[in-house]
């Protein structure tokens, strides 16, 4: 099955199509053009079959000839793939799957995105039943080291950048378990790019633990996190694995390939 059928979970019915789909699939593995010798051998289709197929999506613009004998994915995939980007919003992608978390573990499930040196709520799922108060509203800012999410967006940083944070901000904290201190800050940040996950003990509120995966947008970059928020006694360990799996989801959905 190609990767494009792998993305519905079933082939297509039409033969040519299925052959397309190859076709599209092998010259996206290669980063230049790739010859015709090539192509014909990882497809398993004959050469002229391959042949016929990408001369027509060179009619379409879905595949180039920069020079005879071997092709690339054309231009026209780059306007179609603009086109969708352009309507993935990452709150929309998020909304369902968060809900669903949320049924799992009936604790608040946050999305946040970084904006400067702090994070902004931008959506949450939560219910009474949770039995933890909702301090941290949709449209509120934390600082970054106080946060899980925070932290995978201080991850993503050189040190030049994590040390100039720390120079602007003084590592203000807001309870005794705050990060205040720039050499514990570069430890905890070397266990968030060691585990790809990130949490909060308490540092930005006492009683509240969090635990976070980071949403990658189709050019790998960071574009969101995702967290569970609990009571500290009643974080559980078990749903990082499905945190890990949703926010993974989500990624797919903005176009990330892992």
């Amino acid at each position: 099955m190609t990767a494009m059928a792998k993305t519905t979970g079933m082939p297509p019915t039409i033969q040519v199509l299925e052959r397309t789909f190859a076709l599209l699939d092998v010259l996206a593995s290669y980063p230049d053009p790739v010859s015709l010798k090539v192509i014909a051998a990882e497809t398993g289709l004959h050469p002229s079959t391959a042949h016929r197929i990408l001369n027509d999506l060179m009619i379409g613009g879905l595949v180039d000839r920069p020079q005879a004998g071997s092709y690339r994915l054309g231009m026209r995939l780059l306007e179609l793939g603009n086109l969708v980007k352009a309507r993935l919003d990452v709150r929309d992608a998020a909304l369902g799957p968060m809900r669903e978390l949320h049924r799992l573990t009936n604790q608040p499930v946050n999305l946040s995105m970084r904006q400067g040196d702090e994070i902004v709520y931008i959506e949450r799922t939560y219910s009474e039943r949770s039995g933890m108060q909702v301090v941290r509203a949709v449209g509120g800012r934390a600082p970054l080291h106080l946060t899980s999410v925070g932290k995978l967006f201080l991850a993503q940083d050189d040190p030049q950048r994590v040390r100039a944070y720390a120079t602007r901000t003084g590592l203000a904290g807001h309870t005794r378990n705050s990060i205040t201190e720039y050499a514990a800050l570069e430890r905890e940040l070397a266990r968030v790019r060691a585990s790809g996950v990130a949490r909060d003990d308490e540092e930005l509120e006492l009683g509240v633990r969090c635990m976070a995966a980071g949403i990658y947008d189709d050019q790998h970059k960071l574009v969101a996190g995702l967290s569970i928020s609990a009571p500290s006694d009643r974080l559980e360990e078990g749903w990082l694995d499905r945190l890990k799996l949703v926010a993974v989801q989500i990624s797919a959905t903005l176009g990330h390939r892992a």
